[in-house]
């Protein structure tokens, strides 16, 4: 039984490796083109995205699958961490190499994901206060204001103003 589990564990591992790192070769892409504001490259990843999300569902799948597997079996059924330590004989830390090194992966494309939406945020914020600057038409007082209404129309939208 345990040469099974070993070897189901394996797979997992494997798959969720080259998921993982497919993931992270398409957040360092969109990020290059983020930079570069190249919308149509970033559209152009939108196939190999899907790709990628369809992997990681399947792990995540099979993942559910071995922890209900080990929940019958009686095995521990917390996390795949928790289950490869229980298995017996020296196989089981060739596993848990596998498992710190998807757990370590992890992290990283975390941070990669946070410095993606950061530099998304960041475009959107100037793109803000671009039409903050051109709803104003460049004047330091703010778009809405009780006082003097009329005369904080952009000069863009009204030429009269």
């Amino acid at each position: 039984m345990a040469i099974e589990w070993e070897t189901q564990l394996a797979e997992l591992l494997s798959e969720l490796s080259a998921a993982q790192d497919d993931l992270l070769d398409v957040l360092t892409e969109k990020r290059r083109w983020m930079v570069a504001a190249d919308a149509g490259q970033m559209a152009d990843l939108e196939q190999r995205e899907q790709k990628v999300i369809a992997a990681l569902q399947a792990c995540e799948q099979k993942r559910s699958g071995l922890l209900e597997q080990a929940a019958a079996q009686g095995l521990p059924a917390d996390s795949i961490r928790s289950l490869t330590t229980s298995l017996p004989g020296g196989k089981a830390d060739n596993l848990d190499k596998q498992v710190k090194a998807a757990s370590h992966r992890a992290r990283l494309l975390q941070h990669h994901s946070l410095t993606n939406w950061v530099l998304a945020q960041q475009t959107l914020l100037h793109l803000s206060q671009m039409l903050e600057i051109i709803a104003t038409g460049g004047r330091e007082r703010p778009t809405y204001s009780k006082r003097e209404s009329g005369a904080a129309t952009g000069s863009l939208v009204d030429r009269a103003a």
